[in-house]
């Protein structure tokens, strides 16, 4: 069975069955879904791990220029990012929004040019035996 619908169903049972957490209004469904962002990851890559990890920026801070050998997804949770990979144009990310670093593509921007703490949560797709997530790149 896929696992898909075997979390759907799980989440069915959660919300249908005794030990359902107190029920929602009733306008309102027990599960919804908002698609984020839908990512192409080119060269097609197997994964075998994912490495989850919370990051947050603190007010002015400017990641240095850097890259990922690995295909990079985040949604910010908090705050605000100006994001750009090199020679793209730069995309200003508020919370909720989704982002995708390619493999080996240079970030050249990921900065948190608000006056508040920007968090962020990255979603880095491994190969088997593959550690390195980050790269740092001189400018």
């Amino acid at each position: 069975m896929n696992k898909s619908w075997m979390l759907a169903g799980a989440l069915g049972c959660m919300v249908n069955g005794a030990e359902a957490a107190p029920s929602a209004p009733a306008d309102m469904k027990p599960v919804t879904r908002v698609e984020l962002m839908t990512a192409d990851i080119q060269p097609p890559t197997p994964v075998s791990h994912v490495r989850v990890q919370e990051l947050t920026l603190a007010s002015g801070i400017k990641a240095p220029l850097h890259l990922h050998p690995c295909p990079t997804i985040g949604v910010v949770r908090e705050g605000e990012i100006l994001f750009q990979i090199e020679g793209r144009a730069p995309q200003h990310l508020k919370a909720g929004d989704a982002f995708y670093e390619p493999v080996n593509m240079r970030i050249v921007a990921f900065n948190n040019e608000g006056t508040t703490p920007a968090k962020f949560t990255v979603f880095y797709l491994l190969k088997e035996g593959e550690q390195e997530t980050l790269r740092l790149l001189p400018r």
